[in-house]
C-alpha cells in the first residue's frame, strides 16, 4: 500500500472508467486492465470528486466522511494510487 497525502491534489488516472454499481463502483483502467471494486458508496463519492478538489482531504470532507474515517479512506485511496487507478494530479 501506498502512503496517500491527504493535502495533495489527485486525481482519476485518465485510461479509468468508473462504472457505478448498487454496492459501490468497479473501476477498469484500460491501460493495464485491472479491474478494481468499491464496495462503499462513499468512496465512490470521494474518488469522483478528486478531480474537482483541491486536495484528497477535500474530497473526503464534501462526501461526508467524518474525522474519524478519514484513515479508513486515506488506506483505501492509497490501495488505489498503489494499483494506478488513482495518481497524483501535475501541480
Amino acid at each position: 500500500m501506498v502512503a496517500l497525502d491527504l493535502d495533495a491534489g489527485w486525481q482519476l488516472h485518465p485510461q479509468v472508467s468508473v462504472r457505478p454499481e448498487p454496492f459501490g463502483a468497479l473501476l477498469y483502467h484500460f491501460g493495464t486492465r485491472k479491474l478494481s471494486f468499491l464496495k462503499d458508496r462513499t468512496l465512490l463519492a470521494v474518488v469522483t470528486s478528486l478531480d474537482e478538489a483541491a486536495t484528497a482531504r477535500e474530497a473526503c470532507t464534501s462526501a461526508g466522511v467524518s474525522d474519524s474515517d478519514l484513515p479508513r479512506y486515506a488506506q483505501a485511496l492509497g490501495t488505489l494510487v498503489a494499483s494506478s487507478m488513482v495518481v497524483e494530479r501535475q501541480r
